[in-house]
């Protein structure tokens, strides 16, 4: 519960933080609020793709330089790192946002809409950007109280999962000893906040399979090998995989997003095209659902004559929370926010913070954005997240960081 403690008549900055620090926060917080959804609607008017983020990696580092922040760009390509140094040795936090756009175009008609045609921020990247941003003031202004220091990740990239890989390699993981990520979250009321023990999204992998047949007159299918009817027995023999190979309690998922192949009515095509994606949570459950994937091929191509091209990519494995981490975290939410903290649900979705969490233990809050009597949802062309998890997001990650290196 937050503390009740009274700071006394004329009490020092430090006095005041350490009998109330909820209180500081919070008004840390509220005195920066409108300029944080000011920076959020001109990030959200001009999306970025994936590594083209260098206006927001332009926003984010004049507001680092505003703010007096050590900080580099060009990490990972286009991302920015960020780094506040407490007043007393201890360990490294790392807190992570990510500030890439999807291809969408965006259908909300607000005023501060996507000016890029066919781009929108509709996973709550600028959301998150901008939380970051208010974290950095925030954690600023208590430097003095942290025992450590804060690095403050702006990751490129994240939704076609190669942006944390991008920035790890360029450093942004050397000498952190915990990371920090958080999400919006739609499906949950704005001022709620959440967590998953262990396995919380799942791994991503992605195939392409190229089956080639042998092309001929539709009339006369005897006189070719049609690829397109071997597709077919493959997307559903693919659907085999998880009902029939996997244990019930490994969740897995194996979808085919594309089925490209031949060009009119009366023509067996030569060849045909696959793409799929396979979401994972346990180590198991991948190694069974690719090794089953590649026999199936076979299996077909010996079946109906043809053969088959299989590239198969394993992009990031499934994002695991530590106790260690998660455990202080959430205490220290509940202490700024009080009891609004709930358990979830594992997700078949994938984060690329996952590799951060390979590293070093790590953990990912989920942040209620949900705004009354709507029903909004991630990827979706009108996608508004209530503007209050902005300030409300500031507040716990402070938190979270104060209390984690006190």
């Amino acid at each position: 519960m937050p503390s009740t403690t009274q700071p006394s008549p004329g009490a020092s900055l430090g006095d005041r933080l350490a009998n109330n620090p909820e209180t500081r926060i919070r008004e840390a917080t509220a005195a920066i609020e409108p300029r944080l959804v000011e920076l959020r609607r001109d990030i959200h008017a001009h999306p970025e793709l994936a590594f083209e983020e260098t206006r927001t990696a332009g926003i984010v580092a004049a507001e680092l330089a505003r703010l007096g922040i050590a900080h580099r760009t060009g990490v990972g390509r286009t991302g920015v790192l960020g780094v506040i140094e407490g007043g007393r040795p201890g360990p490294t936090l790392a807190i992570r946002a990510d500030m890439d756009a999807l291809p969408i175009h965006e259908e909300t008609g607000q005023a501060f809409a996507s000016t890029n045609p066919g781009k929108m921020h509709a996973c709550g990247h600028d959301i998150h950007t901008t939380t970051l941003l208010g974290v950095a003031e925030v954690l600023r202004g208590l430097a003095p109280q942290l025992a450590g220091r804060v690095v403050l990740v702006f990751q490129p990239a994240e939704e076609v999962l190669e942006g944390a890989a991008a920035m790890i390699a360029d450093g942004a993981a050397e000498g952190v000893d915990f990371a920090l990520g958080f999400h919006n979250h739609p499906d949950m009321p704005v001022g709620r906040f959440g967590y998953v023990r262990g396995a919380s999204l799942a791994a991503s992998d992605r195939f392409d399979i190229i089956l080639r047949g042998r092309s001929g007159h539709a009339a006369h299918p005897y006189s070719a090998v049609d690829p397109i009817v071997a597709a077919a027995h493959l997307v559903a023999q693919l659907q085999t995989v998880v009902s029939r190979e996997m244990k019930p309690l490994h969740p897995a998922v194996v979808t085919v997003g594309m089925f490209q192949g031949g060009t009119t009515y009366n023509i067996i095509p030569e060849r045909v095209h696959l793409k799929g994606t396979v979401r994972t949570l346990h180590t198991e459950a991948r190694d069974k659902a690719e090794a089953a994937i590649r026999r199936l091929v076979e299996g077909v191509c010996t079946a109906m004559r043809c053969t088959a091209e299989v590239d198969y990519q394993r992009k990031v494995p499934p994002l695991v929370n530590s106790d260690e981490v998660l455990d202080p975290a959430i205490a220290a939410v509940r202490a700024q926010m009080g009891e609004v903290v709930e358990e979830g649900e594992p997700s078949m979705g994938a984060e690329d913070f996952s590799a951060f969490a390979e590293r070093v233990p790590a953990f990912q809050l989920r942040i209620g954005a949900g705004a009354p009597g709507r029903d909004d949802r991630l990827h979706n062309a009108g996608y508004q997240p209530d503007e209050r998890c902005i300030g409300l997001g500031v507040q716990a990650l402070s938190r979270i960081a104060l209390d984690m290196l006190s």
